[in-house]
């Protein structure tokens, strides 16, 4: 798994690992455990978000940036130099939105949490319209220019306001948002496929997905009829399942899986994958043993016809 994609003066593997599940289903040891097997497999970078995981009765957000610098500080410089870390402001429950205050006080304590000098991807999160994107960009730009942020990018965002941004960075010489995080994947293509899809080629941004597999519906062990899985988490899968529109869709994941022996979330990796745009998807694996199905997409190209059923399916 070669790290050959690029963002901005970047490069990442086909696969970056999400880090949501660090300090929340997988504890410290099996976090690090992960983290050693998905590097071990030639993969290089890493989402994470200093607001994961505060949802979690008990945890205050945060908990998922210590679990990485921990790894990072026991592993040594040598693995850090050799990671893409990239985390995320707007969000966390101290430091809620993007003023540029804030921007700056969350990139201090996300830096301290990595146990890091530097974020090489650092995100806005979701947008905070109430802050001009002037404001917004110039606190960016002025964490690149300190060397605390090596470049930034955008995720939940408006096209709109996204093409604003990067108009206002070319107008004053400021950094760019080199990459866009939406939410894409086989059964929720409406929210990026158009608008932002054609702004993102248009402006040679990176396109990093999340929730690549759906909250785990893409991976197969979501069946019609079937209970799910014990320690699956079946919220939004259910809803995907209780649809003739998902239904098809896992009929066609299981038909391709079949073909190249296969797990379904190989091919539901490698179908977006393919898809225009896209330079790298981002999955999480809360136990090493998911891994290798996550990793084996990078190796797997489907044929015309393939991509084309599994379009049609989730049309």
């Amino acid at each position: 798994m070669n790290a050959d994609n690029k963002i901005g003066q970047l490069s990442v593997s086909p696969l970056v690992l999400g880090g949501n599940v660090f300090g929340w289903t997988a504890d410290t040891p099996t976090s690090f455990a992960v983290l050693d097997a998905y590097t071990a497999g030639g993969g290089n970078a890493i989402d994470t978000a200093d607001a994961y995981s505060a949802w979690v009765e008990g945890n205050k957000g945060g908990e998922s940036e210590t679990v990485i610098g921990e790894w990072l500080a026991a592993r040594g410089s040598s693995v850090r130099d050799n990671v893409v870390i990239a985390t995320k402001v707007a969000r966390h429950p101290d430091h809620m939105g993007l003023a540029p205050a804030t921007i700056k006080a969350a990139c201090e304590d996300s830096l301290r949490r990595l146990q890091t000098d530097r974020i090489d991807l650092y995100y806005t999160h979701f947008d905070d319209e109430s802050v001009p994107v002037s404001d917004i960009i110039g606190a960016l730009d002025d964490l690149v220019r300190e060397g605390k942020v090596r470049e930034i990018a955008a995720s939940n965002i408006s096209p709109s306001r996204l093409a604003e941004s990067l108009a206002f960075s070319d107008q004053e010489g400021l950094a760019r948002y080199v990459a866009l995080q939406p939410h894409y994947n086989l059964v929720s293509r409406n929210t990026y496929e158009g608008e932002p899809a054609a702004l993102a080629q248009r402006e040679s941004l990176a396109v990093l997905p999340y929730y690549a597999l759906a909250s785990g519906f893409l991976t197969g062990k979501y069946r019609p009829g079937e209970a799910a899985p014990e320690g699956a988490r079946t919220g939004k899968a259910a809803q995907y399942l209780a649809t003739e529109r998902g239904q098809r869709v896992l009929a066609a994941l299981t038909t391709v899986a079949n073909a190249h022996q296969v797990s379904e979330a190989t091919v539901a990796l490698a179908w977006l994958a393919a898809q225009p745009t896209v330079t790298a998807p981002i999955a999480s694996a809360r136990t090493v043993d998911q891994l290798p199905a996550l990793m084996a997409f990078a190796d797997l190209r489907l044929t015309n016809d393939e991509l084309r059923l599994l379009t049609d399916a989730s049309a």
